[in-house]
């Protein structure tokens, strides 16, 4: 059986619209990951070229054990809450660009 198509009126379930919407997001994730990757990586490469940074100690932790075993999590957390807050923001100014023209299925 054939998906149902929409009706032609119906912008907010176009390819387009989705098209639109789904690339928007694929860029936000593409952003959110390359952060994580940034900070994933940047932990190993900072102890390998500056180990004295790396050994310095704040808190009673070494810098290193510092980012990778305090900071490191809520950093993940916060990536992830902008991705949240920012893909609802791009959905709804999709949603508010469609209804703006007048264009919507109701």
């Amino acid at each position: 059986m054939p998906p149902p198509t929409p009706d032609h009126d119906d912008v907010i379930h176009s390819e387009s619209f989705l098209r639109s919407l789904m690339r928007r997001q694929l860029a936000l994730s593409v952003s959110c990951a390359a952060t994580f990757f940034a900070a994933l990586l940047g932990v190993p490469l900072l102890n390998y070229f500056a180990p004295a940074l790396m050994a310095t100690r704040v808190g009673g932790f070494t810098l290193s054990w510092l980012l990778l075993g305090v900071l490191f999590f809520p950093f993940v957390w916060i990536i992830s809450w902008i991705f949240i807050r920012r893909s609802i923001a791009l959905e709804n100014q999709e949603v508010d660009d469609v209804q703006r023209t007048g264009k919507g299925g109701n």
